[in-house]
């Protein structure tokens, strides 16, 4: 039987860890992966406090884990404790900036705030990493932008193999 697909979902907001509201950012995430991916996985979920070195042990841990994508949520603006982007470079051997820079692209298309938004992405052993915003419109825009790239590039660094729907995400993987 072939062993399910890991992926790491990781929320960074200082109320919704603490229960003041639900975490539809996670949730929207999710949805998200389960439109695209036909490959089985199973989600490890973490809703965590906004606050550096916590996410970068939960970063960590996730790889460890064996996440081939971990997907964050939270933390990208420029408010003082918004500090994902930090974290996941600290715990990062490469970063990808092109990630942030698409992402950045098609939000402006809908909001002029897009530019303070500070998305990226980068890889820690075997997994991908990427930061996106906080609101589950935003979210499916930006994964819709930069997913086509994310199974070729798990296949880079050796992580786990993702099929996705073609018919709801056309993702590229160079032919032979």
């Amino acid at each position: 039987m072939k062993q399910k697909i890991k992926i790491g979902i990781l929320t960074a907001s200082d109320r919704a860890s603490k229960g003041v509201y639900e975490d539809i950012s996670g949730k929207a995430i999710i949805d998200t992966l389960n439109d695209y991916l036909i490959s089985e996985f199973e989600e490890h979920y973490r809703c965590i406090a906004d606050e550096r070195d916590i996410i970068e042990k939960t970063l960590i841990e996730l790889e460890e884990l064996g996440c081939s994508l971990i997907v964050t949520t939270g933390g990208t603006g420029p408010a003082r404790r918004d500090v994902t982007p930090e974290a996941t470079q600290a715990v990062c051997e490469k970063m990808l900036p092109g990630f942030g820079e698409l992402m950045r692209q098609v939000s402006l298309k809908y909001v002029p705030t897009a530019i303070l938004s500070r998305q990226s992405a980068g890889i820690r052993g075997k997994s991908l990493i990427i930061n996106l915003p906080g609101k589950p419109k935003s979210i499916r825009e930006c994964l819709d932008a930069v997913f086509p790239a994310v199974p070729y590039c798990i296949d880079l660094i050796e992580g786990d193999y993702l099929e996705c729907d073609e018919e709801v995400i056309k993702v590229f993987r160079p032919k032979g």
